[in-house]
């Protein structure tokens, strides 16, 4: 788990974290006719939610991009 220190390990894992956060907020996002129709708390706290477990699974699992 030396990889927990690098600078690269964080920088890929906020890239891809930052990637989860927006296609979870792209795909929760419903065909609404109106935008104010859209549930914004429920699709920002899921997304959050996303990006949170993607840095934990980078963590527990690391990331292939990275060298070790």
């Amino acid at each position: 788990m030396g990889y927990l220190k690098s600078k690269d390990f964080w920088e890929a894992a906020a890239h891809r974290a930052i990637r989860t956060f927006a296609q979870t907020m792209v795909s929760a996002i419903p065909a609404a006719a109106v935008i104010s129709e859209i549930n914004w708390p429920y699709i920002l706290s899921a997304s959050i939610l996303a990006a949170l477990v993607s840095v934990l699974m980078s963590i527990a699992t690391g990331l292939p991009e990275v060298e070790e």
